[in-house]
């Protein structure tokens, strides 16, 4: 690969001052040892650059964000048309406003017109955090009860909620809590297994006089749910008046156009996107049913159920710019086609690649997402999942980062994008089958 000099000081000896202003080097997961910490310089396509001029293969893109593609010439024109205003600096244009604008109106109304039914509404944060902590709140307000039901290992944003028992041990009994990060009150948070619905219906129904919804990743991390699950928690929650929560900040866009909801045939009663919604932007959004939302209205303010929600950058024009250019990129009729025929191949290519080089491992996942679990078994929750092997799981992921591809080494999924090809697939795979040889035990 081209190693290129660095082209002015903002490059100069970007690792070591990473490492020396950011805890770990990073912005947060990617705890990698000294000597693989990078700075990102630009991307392209599905590859990155980094200040040292080394080019990367990327199996994150932005921890999904980027769906389209990095600088995607679409999404890059409309933001800078839209930054760039009528005709150019100290002309009409602006970044932000905190107020509804011609761009968050047409994307809201794209988004409700994706929607399972009519009666909906929807409001802009800046980030899938922001949207699932909001959907909580309304459903406690809403329902007039403290308590909210999660699948262990799920992540819903770094609120206490989408981070309570997101790394758990794995002994705890269910529906009791665990925390996975000091700092943080865990204390109206229920507990379940994911896929195993006669337990989650049981804990539904012993705590249904608190509980005030259900929020569930649809596909949990990468495991997709088995026939009837999602269904039966619609129903469950019909059953005792809970409202059932869909965090599509991952699903969002990627799974169909009409994300879970579309691709799974099951409503949620609020719904959570960000991610892929934004094309690389930084964006959040909550949606729900009418007579749920409506408690945000200011002129309830001062009424017990008034829920208060604002966001200085949420629904801000350059955002919104850049989401309205990438829904109409995955409107396109070969875009859900090409990327389900793109991750099915890369799933089959995993399998294989762990069979030449003898490993036993798992292949999960769905859509443009792929996982290897190092184990013999089946896994279909966090506990099935959690007895793979980590230590393999480190060692692979690590392997990748020292070939230059670009991934999250704490061994979670991996993206694919509208960049990617078969091409782009067949060198990861190959890099994948060295470090497999290479640099991960074998049992």
């Amino acid at each position: 690969m081209a190693i290129l000099a660095p082209t002015n000081e903002l490059y100069a000896d970007a690792p070591t001052r990473a490492l020396r202003i950011f805890p770990a080097g990073s912005n947060g997961e990617f705890n990698l040892p000294p000597e693989l910490v990078r700075v990102i310089d630009a991307g392209l396509g599905c590859r990155l650059r980094d200040t040292g001029g080394r080019e990367m293969l990327d199996f994150s893109m932005g921890w999904g964000s980027v769906l389209p593609g990095h600088a995607r010439e679409e999404v890059v024109a409309a933001v800078a048309g839209r930054v760039l205003g009528e005709a150019g600096p100290g002309t009409w244009g602006g970044t932000n406003f905190s107020y509804p604008n011609a761009q968050s109106l047409a994307l809201g109304e794209e988004l409700l017109r994706v929607q399972p039914s009519r009666d909906r509404r929807v409001r802009f944060c800046a980030s899938g955090t922001e949207a699932t902590m909001h959907c909580l709140r309304l459903a406690r307000a809403f329902t007039g009860r403290k308590h909210v039901l999660k699948f262990e290992g799920a992540y819903h944003g770094s609120n206490d909620e989408g981070v309570t028992s997101l790394f758990p041990g794995g002994t705890t009994p269910f529906p009791q809590p665990e925390p996975s990060s000091a700092g943080i009150h865990a204390d109206y948070t229920l507990v379940a297994p994911y896929n195993d619905l006669d337990t989650t219906r049981r804990l539904i129904a012993a705590a249904a006089s608190d509980l005030a919804c259900v929020i569930v990743e649809p596909l949990h991390r990468c495991l997709t749910p088995r026939a009837g699950f999602l269904q039966g928690l619609r129903e469950a929650c019909d059953a005792h008046g809970v409202l059932l929560v869909f965090d599509e900040v991952v699903t969002g866009f990627r799974l169909a156009y009409g994300g879970a909801q579309q691709y799974y045939g099951v409503a949620a009663d609020l719904v959570a996107y960000g991610k892929a919604l934004g094309g690389g932007l930084p964006i959040g959004a909550f949606i729900g049913k009418a007579d749920i939302m409506d408690i945000v209205r200011e002129d309830r303010a001062g009424s017990p159920e008034y829920v208060w929600t604002a966001s200085t950058l949420g629904g801000n024009p350059i955002s919104c710019a850049g989401a309205l250019a990438a829904l109409e990129i995955y409107r396109r009729e070969e875009t859900y086609p090409a990327l389900h025929a793109l991750g099915e191949g890369f799933r089959e290519g995993l399998r294989r690649v762990l069979r030449d080089t003898g490993h036993v491992g798992q292949v999960i996942g769905d859509g443009p997402l792929g996982q290897i679990v190092f184990s013999s078994e089946p896994v279909f929750d966090y506990r099935s999942t959690i007895r793979g092997d980590r230590v393999k799981s480190r060692q692979m992921m690590l392997g990748l980062f020292r070939r230059d591809v670009f991934v999250n080494p704490m061994g979670t999924k991996l993206y694919l994008s509208l960049a990617h090809n078969e091409g782009a697939i067949e060198e990861f795979l190959s890099r994948l089958g060295s470090v497999l040889r290479q640099d991960v035990g074998k049992a």
